[in-house]
């Protein structure tokens, strides 16, 4: 049996959890999924032993980084590469992201692995124009479109800072989708994932918001593959997809709600693209397996115990939520350090960092519980707690 942990919650209390002795039981990776299409948004893994700072460039353990969309593609999954979960915008510049981009596009193709790349303005630093704004999601669309990877038409902070109303998204989208030589998955990601991104599409009310964002793929439909919607709200989801056109694929980016949204309801579903089947990869493709068989009530039944897990990473301030799945993925045995680009490891507390390890391990998502639980016990340690 797996020794007895001390964990911190809340209260600064400590409080015993026995670990689990043995991971979850799932079935192995089979055949490629037939009912929805899954991506998972997958982490950068740092460089520890780089001599850098939060304010330098990234350093990034591109190995480890590697190996670990090689494991994502094993499930089945597809990679959603270089977006916020990687921590653009957060640590990792556009230079470290088009070399992820390079780097997972080639590992994509020499594996038969699904790949899409979030395409942004994040070379761009201080005001600057509609101009500026269209020649850098120019620029970063050859660099993913140039490696064979689908493109992820990311919200950007520069346009949300240089728009002065709706036209100006209509005219910067619809150039960007004129230009696309596939079609693409536009992005909205909401200001809990990134407050600089409040406004988007011209307006604070999201209703008139989605009209907006409706009007742009209306122009463009056979230019846009999908919507990929983050904005923690389900019900919103649900009537933005029942007016996508014939088509027009959903994404759901919902990290509090994805099981229900996945599912669906006699009217469709969504696809999925989520930063939490970073941590739920295993656990999430056998899902979906289920899924695929018709098995809605298999599907809930696998997939709705990992809500609370996901909503406590995903709690405000939301765009922290990187923090706790790089620490499940050290717990986990995906790399050897719970260390971060941009030092971005101390942006959770420690009773926050012990509750996603004692959720984690309850669905047994790590392959060593006793592994997990050694390394927890190490970085409580390091913080003043002796087991």
């Amino acid at each position: 049996m797996t020794a007895v942990i001390r964990l911190p919650d809340a209260t600064g209390q400590l409080r015993e959890y026995q670990p689990r002795a043995v991971p979850a039981e799932l079935a192995p990776a089979g055949e490629p999924f037939t009912s929805r299409i899954v991506f998972s948004a997958a982490h950068v893994v740092a460089d520890p032993f780089a001599d850098t700072n939060p304010d330098g460039p990234a350093a990034v353990d591109w190995d480890t980084t590697l190996a670990f969309r090689r494991h994502l593609w094993a499930h089945g999954l597809g990679v959603a590469e270089a977006m916020d979960t990687a921590q653009r915008g957060m640590g990792l510049d556009w230079a470290g992201a088009a070399e992820l981009i390079r780097r997972a596009g080639a590992e994509a193709r020499a594996t038969g692995g699904r790949i899409a790349c979030g395409v942004g303005t994040d070379q761009l630093t201080g005001p600057v124009g509609l101009a500026e704004v269209r020649a850098a999601y120019e620029e970063q669309l050859a660099v993913v479109e140039e490696t064979g990877a689908q493109a992820i038409l990311m919200a950007s902070r520069a346009l949300a800072a240089a728009a002065r109303g709706p036209e100006d998204y209509l005219e910067i989208y619809g150039h960007l989708l004129r230009q696309a030589t596939e079609p693409v998955i536009l992005h909205w990601l909401g200001p809990m994932f990134d407050p600089a991104l409040t406004g988007y599409w011209g307006s604070e009310d999201l209703d008139a918001a989605t009209d907006t964002f409706l009007d742009i793929i209306a122009a463009h439909p056979d230019k846009v593959d999908g919507v990929k919607v983050s904005l923690l709200d389900a019900q919103r989801e649900i009537k933005l997809r029942r007016r996508l056109p014939r088509g027009v694929r959903c994404y759901t980016g919902d990290d509090f709600n994805y099981p229900e949204l996945i599912a669906g309801d006699e009217q469709g579903f969504s696809h999925a693209l989520l930063g939490i089947f970073d941590p739920l990869g295993p656990l999430a493709a056998a899902a979906v397996r289920t899924l695929d068989t018709g098995d809605t009530a298999g599907f809930r039944a696998l997939l709705d115990p990992t809500v609370e897990l996901s909503r406590h990473l995903f709690q405000a301030p939301t765009r922290f939520y990187k923090t706790g799945v790089v620490l499940l993925a050290w717990l986990a045995g995906h790399q050897d350090h719970f260390t971060m680009v941009g030092g971005l490891q101390s942006a959770r507390s420690l009773p926050h960092l012990a509750r996603a390890y004692e959720l984690a391990d309850g669905l047994g998502l790590f392959p060593d519980p006793e592994l997990a639980r050694t390394r927890m016990a190490r970085l409580l340690a390091i913080n003043g707690v002796d087991q």
